[in-house]
């Protein structure tokens, strides 16, 4: 099973087609996001230059995939990875770390997020951000890029 980070879904809203055939391939009941994407995915369709239009083809996407939303479950996983992340990349000394963010080391809140739905529900995740492939450093988090 698949989760599609927001690069992905923008790929299949604008009708990329190395997405769409490993969509076929894999078959559209194995892919899903979460509602951490959607609300990325909304807030680039409301600042764009066809905000309706984009706006109808979101509705259209979000009611043709499985959307996954976030639990307590899904809290306790997300602080558990962003602890991870800040011993293996943040600074050695606890003085330091606790004025440290998490962005300060590369690593997007959502991205963070996105891993934990992930995590939680055992699925690879489809995205070309960077992010994934450091946060594997401290789970075991599967990660593809289809583009």
């Amino acid at each position: 099973m698949y989760l599609l980070d927001t690069n992905h879904c923008s790929a299949i809203i604008l009708g990329e087609p190395n997405v769409i055939r490993r969509i076929a391939e894999v078959g559209e009941l194995n892919i899903a996001t979460c509602v951490i994407v959607q609300g990325e995915l909304t807030y680039m369709m409301e600042n764009s230059a066809k905000r309706e239009t984009n706006l109808a083809r979101l509705t259209e996407f979000l009611e043709d995939i499985r959307l996954y939303g976030v639990t307590e479950d899904t809290a306790t996983i997300y602080g558990q990875l962003k602890a991870g992340l800040m011993r293996q990349f943040g600074p050695k000394e606890k003085s330091k770390r606790r004025k440290t963010q998490i962005t300060d080391l590369g690593f997007d809140e959502n991205d963070l997020w996105i891993a934990a739905v992930a995590l939680q529900h055992s699925l690879t995740v489809i995205s070309t951000d960077s992010d994934f492939q450091r946060i594997r450093q401290v789970s075991a988090l599967t990660v593809e890029s289809w583009l």
